[in-house]
């Protein structure tokens, strides 16, 4: 076997006939209980635009740079050592392992997108590593392995032990359905039935301190059909919520472990942990029809968006352990919103999407994609932001290696974010499209080609858009079955106005749902969606303190941060009232951040009197008197949140006083 693990081997087998997958991330089982259901992962393809040119940057740039990342950080090495290969000392945190699963994920799905040797090749030598690093009986742990042999799952509030095996089974399906082959399938499998024979009811009663593995379990359940695993899947949601962890001596809501599921109302806690585990719980409750967790899920999501959520989409308010903070409870300067929340995040909306049909889902992962998630990686594809907050004050001063105020950076030490990128562009295009028994849904706008079977026969369309930046969408049927069937197209909640024909003619489009139109199709059909974007205003709830008072500027899906890089000489953006009666320009520059749409705003740059003191005595004009500040009406500048800080970092906020 070690013959088979060093890079450079030409004994490795060559690459055979290119698979085309049939499936994604996520494939309910014929059985689940869904009302939609994904599009084939070879049916979808990103043909330009925005998204298309990040995922190039994401082949390009961030998955050859990641897989040197983790041979320099140790990742690789560690499962060397493991396997009896190299000698030494591993390094680095005990769910090291997880980041290279996560990286192996994403070169699957690039494969799966646009096969090619190297990706292949690439996939076989780390497959190999990982098999020989596996113990007799299943487990796998490079750092368990290398530092605490024979003290598996001593610790699980913190070893991480099921969360990496949730993270090498995702690999894993994804390697089968991208390449047809299976040894790293047989691997998952391995560790999973290893599981399945140490925790559950009878067996060792227990929960990681860090759900994934939920996720994980019923996906390879979908892929091989072996039910022990959803089984397992659902003990280990159910099992959480009953104070596990404070056998351990541990308080429980940072573990989502102090509520069951099923009676939880809101979410807390650590902000991924909580957002794994109920997208693993929706995979059970699809799977088993099971409604009550269903409608407890639901719940959770509606309170979140509502009280915990930032207008990014960006998810965990609290530094203090990565967490949810108390309602409204959503700091500015101080938000943690974590890119892997984000992805999280999206990953439980896609899934309640697929469960319910609500479309509030669908605005949500467009939202967070487009923004939370969208920042956490810069232009060029190198760097990586693990903390997203909405403001950078001027003088701040970075006192974490998390810390925004550093900028971008090109790994970390807990590397989990930047592979978890990788993965999310590279699978991209399996969150654009579902079908169910009336025919095909268009979720999210990209140029793009579709190909789907409605009625038990096959259509495809193709999208031609320039969106985000414009709101024109053309949809082209190019091929359809005789039979009527229905398209559907989600018309944003903030896009009034909107309109819809086929052929010219005028359908309804109503904002926040989905504009259907049934009819037997032709070849050559035309469906127009027009979805204005004017430049608005979003005020902040006035419970929020941190931004009472305050607004931010949208267009389209897009939320604007005012950069200081982008203002006049002079110009301190914490210094400036925005005034909402003068009109907003939006104007495309094709010159700046790789081509974006800015805003143009008009508003005071407020300069205070300085003082010793900076609280002045309360009265109805003290902050308009003309001895307590000087003003001057001057042009202010927005570009897009997700691109903030490609120019080096500075000053920066989402939230702006208004006049």
């Amino acid at each position: 076997m070690s013959s088979e693990v060093a890079p450079q081997n030409s004994s490795l087998p060559q690459p055979g006939p290119r698979r085309l997958p049939s499936a994604g991330p996520i494939n309910p089982t014929a059985g689940a209980s869904c009302r939609l259901r994904p599009v084939p992962y070879r049916a979808v393809s990103i043909t330009g635009g925005l998204w298309q040119a990040r995922q190039q940057v994401n082949r390009e740039v961030a998955i050859p740079r990641g897989r040197d990342h983790l041979e320099r950080a140790g990742n690789l090495p560690n499962l060397r050592i493991a396997a009896g290969i190299a000698v030494g000392e591993t390094r680095g945190p005990v769910f090291m392992d997880s980041d290279l699963y996560k990286w192996l994920e994403a070169a699957a799905w690039e494969y799966g997108r646009d096969p090619s040797d190297d990706l292949l090749l690439t996939q076989r030598e780390v497959t190999a590593l990982i098999a020989a690093a596996q113990q007799p009986d299943g487990y796998l742990n490079s750092v368990i392995q290398g530092r605490r042999a024979g003290e598996r799952y001593r610790d699980l509030p913190w070893s991480h032990e099921l969360y990496c095996a949730g993270h090498l089974i995702q690999a894993a399906v994804a390697r089968a359905r991208c390449t047809g082959e299976r040894a790293l399938l047989e691997v998952g499998m391995r560790f999973a039935d290893h599981l399945f024979e140490t925790f559950g009811p009878d067996r060792r009663h227990d929960v990681d301190g860090h759900p994934v593995v939920e996720m994980a379990l019923v996906e390879l359940f979908r892929e091989t059909g072996q039910r022990r695993y959803l089984e397992l899947a659902k003990y280990f949601v159910d099992a959480r919520g009953h104070g596990l962890m404070q056998g351990y001596g541990h308080e429980p809501t940072y573990f989502s472990d102090r509520v069951p599921v099923r009676a939880q109302r809101s979410v807390e806690g650590h902000a991924v942990r909580a957002l794994y585990l109920a997208a693993g719980a929706t995979d059970v409750a699809m799977e088993l029809g099971d409604e009550d967790l269903l409608d407890a899920l639901t719940s959770q999501f509606a309170d979140m968006v509502a009280t915990k959520a930032y207008l990014t989409g960006g998810l965990g308010s609290r530094w203090d352990l990565e967490a949810f903070g108390d309602p409204y409870e959503l700091p500015s300067d101080r938000a943690y919103a974590e890119t892997c929340a984000a992805i999280a995040g999206v990953q439980w909306a896609w899934r309640m999407l697929l469960a319910t049909a609500d479309p509030s889902y669908a605005d949500f992962v467009e939202r967070t994609l487009f923004n939370g998630f969208l920042a956490g990686i810069s232009i060029g594809g190198s760097e990586y932001f693990y903390v997203n907050p909405l403001q950078v004050r001027p003088g701040a001063h970075a006192d974490h290696d998390r810390s925004a105020a550093h900028g971008r950076r090109g790994w970390f030490e807990c590397a989990c974010c930047p592979p978890n990128v990788m993965r999310t562009l590279a699978s991209l295009g399996s969150y654009l499209a579902t079908t169910d028994d009336s025919g095909l849904q268009l979720h999210l706008y990209s140029p793009s080609s579709i190909t789907a079977t409605v009625g038990g026969a096959e259509c495809r369309v193709s999208v031609e858009t320039d969106y985000p930046w414009d709101g024109g969408i053309r949809v082209h049927v190019e091929q359809t079955p005789p039979a009527e069937w229905t398209l559907s197209l989600r018309v944003p909640v903030w896009a009034e106005d909107a309109t819809l024909t086929v052929n010219g003619t005028e359908h309804s489009a109503t904002a926040g749902e989905y504009a259907d139109v049934r009819r037997a199709w032709a070849s050559g059909d035309v469906v127009e969606l027009a979805l204005p974007m004017p430049v608005r205003w979003t005020a902040a709830d006035e419970r929020i303190d941190a931004a009472r008072g305050c607004v931010a500027v949208e267009r389209g899906p897009l939320v604007y941060a005012v950069e200081q890089v982008d203002q006049a000489e002079g110009v301190v953006i914490d210094e400036i009232l925005v005034d909402l009666k003068q009109p907003a320009q939006a104007e495309l520059r094709p010159d700046l951040l790789g081509g974006v749409v800015s805003v143009r705003l008009r508003g005071l740059a407020v300069e205070p009197t300085r003082s010793r003191w900076p609280y002045r005595r309360a009265h109805a004009t003290a902050l308009s008197s003309s001895e307590d500040m000087s003003s001057e009406d001057r042009e202010i500048i927005a570009v897009p949140y997700f691109a903030w800080a490609n120019r080096g970092v500075g000053p920066m906020r989402v939230w702006l006083p208004r006049l």
